[in-house]
């Protein structure tokens, strides 16, 4: 076939599997579909957002995620963006069938996005604000040279993660907000009979401008606004950082159920199609690609989609059909819920997972306890 007709038969698959979602209960965000070169997919999976700042880091992850395609080590099918409207990124070199699952699985983060509890905070038009976050960043180099802009930000991502996205934002000055203290003098006080005569509290002390009233667990947060050796500029280029890592934080905290999601929604949205033969062929093989257990990690594909296929099984779901139960599950999970809640000792004695570590001169097996499994699992999310 030509461009045009395969444009055409991606455009009627992806339209085929909308409505398949639909169909079992997807309610996912619209989802814009684009097809790029992998220099372009990788440079986007590398900065995690197209137009995000520059720094060294984001090319050297796009080095060692260009290589290990290049050398056939590991491949990129697609990448999407948590937005409303989503954009989804498919890789030029995709087969029909490919396309055909990377589809279905991100119309399952599209959903997962959309639904889940740990994303409703996060903007739905970050795409413009990491634009505008760059545009300021190019600004500061302008004015202040790239050196100094990038010793900053190397000091910044370093402890980028120590944000609470949980905390609502602090003032400035929190006694600016502070209520009147019983027993200050008020203009409705001769309204009301007094036993005993108003007394004024003592003077607070003078308080030290660089510490807070209260303790704050947001590091980046408490840096921007307590620094005394700071310049504006620099405090909002940690504001900056912080914002985009509020944003990317839930994807943190969801990956094992959010990648467990789509990859059982791409499943169970595949066996709807009735694929052709040799089509499923190829379905099965990728699919088994990816929810293959890891070398030397946890694969977060591999426990998340079985565990929810389990559950799926577990209240009446099958092959194509999805639970009622698993859509509850599905809003309100994140990994340490799904994890401390849900994996048994059958699905750890499934899966083979057990605890390994160095014995002498050896690494060996040193736990098989579903209990001990489970809990390192929650120890290594909390950690």
């Amino acid at each position: 076939m030509n461009a045009a007709a395969d444009d055409r038969a991606l455009a009627d698959a992806i339209e085929r599997i909308w409505d398949e979602a639909q169909a079992i209960g997807l309610r996912p965000f619209p989802t814009h579909f684009e097809i790029v070169p992998a220099t372009i997919l990788y440079e986007m999976g590398s900065y995690l957002m197209p137009g995000r700042f520059s720094h060294w880091t984001h090319g050297k992850m796009y080095q060692m995620q260009k290589i290990s395609y290049d050398y056939g080590l590991s491949k990129i099918y697609e990448l999407v963006i948590n937005t409303n409207p989503c954009w989804a990124f498919l890789l030029e070199t995709n087969t029909p069938i490919q396309n055909k699952l990377v589809v279905a699985h991100v119309l399952g983060h599209a959903d997962f996005f959309a639904n889940n509890a740990y994303f409703a905070r996060t903007s739905g038009r970050m795409l413009d604000s990491v634009s505008l976050n760059a545009e300021r960043i190019r600004g500061y180099e302008f004015e202040h040279g790239q050196l100094e802009v990038e010793q900053l930000l190397d000091a910044v991502l370093a402890i980028q993660e120590h944000v609470d996205p949980y905390s609502i934002e602090m003032p400035d000055d929190p006694d600016d907000d502070r209520t009147q203290q019983r027993g200050t003098p008020g203009p409705y006080d001769d309204l009301f009979e007094r036993d005993e005569p108003i007394v004024a509290p003592p003077p607070a002390p003078p308080r030290n401008p660089f510490r807070p009233s209260e303790p704050d667990r947001d590091l980046l947060r408490f840096i921007a606004q307590h620094s005394p050796i700071l310049d504006d500029w620099e405090r909002d280029i940690l504001g900056i950082v912080r914002a985009e890592m509020l944003y990317f934080y839930p994807q943190m905290q969801t990956k094992v159920v959010n990648e467990g999601w789509a990859t059982l929604c791409h499943a169970t949205l595949l066996h709807r199609l009735d694929l052709p033969h040799d089509e499923y062929v190829d379905f099965a093989d990728l699919h088994a690609g990816v929810t293959s257990p890891g070398a030397q990690r946890l694969n977060p594909y591999h426990l998340g989609f079985n565990l929810l296929k389990a559950i799926n099984e577990r209240h009446g779901g099958d092959d194509e059909h999805l639970a009622a139960d698993l859509f509850d599950l599905r809003e309100t999970a994140s990994d340490l819920s799904l994890i401390r809640n849900e994996l048994t000792e059958e699905i750890v004695d499934d899966l083979d997972l057990y605890i390994y570590g160095p014995v002498g001169d050896d690494i060996v097996v040193t736990e098989k306890r579903w209990e001990a499994v489970r809990d390192r699992l929650v120890n290594d999310l909390t950690g």
